[in-house]
C-alpha cells in the first residue's frame, strides 16, 4: 500500500484506541472531579472488567452475540458494586482525604492485581468478537467489530454526557462537586453521590475493557497501560473537565495509532509523556480545566 492508504488505517485503529480511552478516563475523570479522589486502582477495574467478561464467556451457552451481550451487562455491573463496597468500607472511613485515599488505593490495586492471579491465573485469554463482519475498503479489509467498539462508546460518552447535564442526578453530582459542605446543607447524601460516583466510573472503565477484550486478550497485568493513559489524557484536557478528557482521549489515541504505525509504540508514549510534562509547565489547570 502506498502512504494514504497506510495513513488511514493508522488513523482507524487510532480511533478505536481513542473511543477505549476515552471511557476509562472518563470514568476516572468523574471520580477525581466529583470526589477529588485520584484512583490509583482504576486500571485493575478495568483489568477485572475484562476477566469477568472471560469468565461470563465460558460459563454463559449460546451464539457469541449473546455471550457477548451478558458479558457487557454483568462485567460494569460486578466492578461497579465491587467499587461502591471498596468506597464504603475504605474511602468514607478515611473521609475522602487525598493523600490517604492515594496510599489506599495503591493498596487496593495490589489485592485486585493479586486476586485476579490467584482466581484467574498467569496467562492472557481470549474472549470471542459477537461477529466477524469486515468492511472491504479499495485497500485493505478492516474489522466491522473494531468500528462497532467506536460506535458503542460514542452511544455511551453521550449517555454520561445526557446524565451529567439533563437529569437530577447529575445535577446532585454537580452540586456535589461545587461545595460538599453546602451540598449536604441543602440536604444531599454526599456519601450516597460519592458511592455512586466511584461505582460509575469503575462501571465506565469495565465497559471499556469488555469492548476491546476481543481485541487484546484479557490478563491480570492488562490495567497499567490504561491507568498511565488515563491519567496523560485526564492531565491534559484538565481535572474534572469531561469535554477536554474527550478531545485529549482523541489527541492521545489518534496520535498512538499514527506513530505506531510509522514509528513505534514506545515513541508514542514518550510523546504523550513530553506533551503532559508541557502542559503541566504551561497550563497547569489542563487545556479545558479551570484555575482554581
Amino acid at each position: 500500500m502506498s502512504f494514504g492508504p497506510f495513513l488511514l488505517l493508522a488513523l482507524m485503529e487510532g480511533m478505536v484506541t481513542a473511543a477505549v480511552l476515552s471511557l476509562a478516563a472518563v470514568g476516572l475523570c468523574l471520580v477525581f472531579g466529583v470526589m477529588r479522589v485520584v484512583n490509583v486502582a482504576h486500571g485493575e477495574f478495568y483489568m477485572l472488567g475484562a476477566v469477568i467478561a472471560w469468565f461470563v464467556a465460558s460459563v454463559v451457552p449460546g451464539p457469541a452475540w449473546a455471550v457477548f451481550l451478558a458479558a457487557l451487562v454483568v462485567a460494569p455491573v460486578l466492578v461497579g458494586a465491587l467499587a461502591a463496597a471498596a468506597d464504603g468500607l475504605i474511602l468514607k472511613r478515611l473521609n475522602y482525604d487525598p493523600e490517604a485515599t492515594i496510599v489506599a488505593t495503591i493498596g487496593l490495586l495490589y489485592i485486585l492485581q493479586q486476586a485476579a492471579l490467584t482466581f484467574y491465573g498467569p496467562d492472557a485469554r481470549p474472549v470471542a468478537a459477537p461477529f466477524t463482519w469486515r468492511i472491504q475498503l479499495p485497500w485493505f479489509g478492516y474489522s466491522g467489530y473494531k468500528l462497532f467498539v467506536v460506535a458503542a462508546a460514542v452511544a455511551v460518552l453521550l449517555a454520561v454526557w445526557r446524565l451529567m447535564t439533563r437529569t437530577r442526578a447529575g445535577l446532585i453530582m454537580r452540586a456535589t462537586q461545587v461545595d460538599r459542605e453546602v451540598a449536604g446543607a441543602f440536604g444531599i447524601n454526599v456519601d450516597r453521590v460519592y458511592m455512586g460516583t466511584f461505582a460509575l466510573g469503575a462501571a465506565l472503565a469495565a465497559v471499556a475493557a469488555v469492548l476491546v477484550v476481543p481485541i487484546q486478550q484479557a490478563h491480570y497485568l492488562m490495567g497499567g497501560d490504561p491507568l498511565l493513559l488515563s491519567f496523560i489524557v485526564v492531565i491534559i484536557g484538565g481535572l474534572g473537565s469531561l469535554r477536554g478528557t474527550v478531545i485529549a482521549a482523541l489527541i492521545i489515541g489518534l496520535s498512538d495509532g499514527v506513530i505506531s504505525m510509522f514509528f513505534t509504540p514506545t515513541l508514542a508514549k514518550i510523546l504523550a509523556t513530553l506533551l503532559v510534562a508541557m502542559v503541566l509547565v504551561f497550563r497547569p489547570q489542563g487545556l479545558f480545566g479551570q484555575k482554581t
